[in-house]
């Protein structure tokens, strides 16, 4: 009898098939205000500063949990990302943690630099 996957295996495989295939596909803004759509943002804040660390922070957060591919490339940048990651690393899932330290080498790095 096969074993079932576990929750934690199905919320990766999510996470993987949303991921950009290449850090560099990540073309999202760097500075201003961004406000992001309701299937992103669907409690509390919709719209954010990304000039203000605290704020950065949690869009970054929002968007690594809810977004789908295509709003990931389009939200997301990488040279904020890679800056942020030391510290992201440690404010998201575990899931999206290791799958996004899994595909991308400069992650896990910055990870085991950290650690």
């Amino acid at each position: 009898m096969a074993s079932q996957p576990s929750l934690s295996d199905l919320g990766r495989a999510k996470f993987a098939r949303r991921a950009p295939a290449a850090l560099s596909e990540l073309a999202g803004p760097e500075h201003g205000t961004v406000s992001l759509p309701l299937h992103l943002a669907w409690s509390g804040l919709t719209t954010f500063d990304l000039d203000q660390p605290r704020l950065r922070m949690s869009y970054y957060r929002i968007v690594l949990a809810e977004g789908r591919h295509d709003d990931l490339v389009r939200y997301l940048n990488r040279s904020l990302l890679v800056s942020l990651w030391p510290t992201l690393r440690t404010l998201i899932s575990r899931d999206v943690r290791e799958v996004w330290e899994r595909s991308f080498d400069e992650l896990a790095h910055l990870a085991q630099a950290a650690a």
